[in-house]
């Protein structure tokens, strides 16, 4: 059964909303595996001079937990011959 955390992000972009969903996928995938999903929260934009300066975007990311290998067991101390 696969157990999947969720972390929200924000990311922007000067260009339009879609670039910033692609940037902040291709930057959250740089430093977590098992990445499976974006969700769009919510988008806004900064405004300067009248004009849209900056496409945000609140995303909610998904992604696997790893399972974790059981520890290797430790070996009995050997005996000490006399």
């Amino acid at each position: 059964m696969a157990i999947m955390k969720s972390e929200q992000i924000l990311a922007e972009s000067s260009k339009s909303f879609e670039d910033a969903i692609s940037t902040a996928v291709e930057r959250f995938s740089k430093t977590v595996r098992g990445l499976a999903s974006a969700n769009v929260n919510n988008m806004s934009t900064t405004i300067k001079n009248g004009k849209i300066d900056k496409y945000r975007v609140n995303l909610q990311m998904t992604f696997a937990v790893e399972d974790v290998a059981p520890a290797p067991k430790k070996k009995a101390p050997a005996k000490k011959k006399k």
